[in-house]
Order: C-alpha cells, then sequence, then structure tokens
C-alpha cells in the first residue's frame, strides 16, 4: 500500500473493549500510535508486520515493547482496528 495517503481508523467492538482495558498511559500511546499509523502504516517505529494465517491480510504495529495493534486494510482508505493489547494478543492470532 503506498504511503502518500492519510488512512480513516476505524475501531472495532473487540478493539474499543481492549482499549478499556489499559491503563491510561497506554491507552494514550495507543492514540499516539494510530496518529502514526493514520499517516504512515509502515513507518519504522512502528515495527509494523504481516501476520501470518488467517484468511485475510493482517497486521500488527508496536505502541511499545509490550503493547500490539492489530489491524487490517479495508479499501484504499481505511484501516480497520482489530485488537490491541499486551504482546500475548498476537496468540489470537
Amino acid at each position: 500500500m503506498p504511503n502518500n495517503k492519510k488512512y480513516e481508523i476505524v475501531p472495532s467492538n473487540t478493539f474499543l473493549k481492549e482499549l478499556n482495558k489499559l491503563s491510561d498511559a497506554h491507552k494514550n500511546r495507543v492514540l499516539d500510535t494510530l496518529e502514526i499509523l493514520k499517516r504512515t502504516p509502515f513507518y519504522p517505529s512502528l515495527r509494523t508486520k504481516k501476520l501470518k494465517g488467517g484468511y485475510d491480510e493482517r497486521f500488527e504495529s508496536s505502541v511499545n515493547m509490550d503493547i500490539r495493534v492489530i489491524w487490517r486494510f479495508d479499501g484504499d482508505r481505511i484501516i480497520i482496528a482489530l485488537d490491541v493489547g499486551h504482546h500475548d494478543v498476537l496468540k489470537k492470532y
């Protein structure tokens, strides 16, 4: 995907539920990360990687060394935020 456009972030119900479980400090870091993701999904500090398996292309991006955001593209202007949580959130995918 080209990195020269701004994406809209659409959070899933799961993402919102899991986000609310995080501390306020972690929530703020997640929101900062989503701002970067909107502009440049593969920005180096996000350490974005494609997840293996599944039926659609899903990605993980790092908020910090522990927190991850799981997401996918939906068309050419939307990113669906699927899930967020501590590193073990990856076990769901």
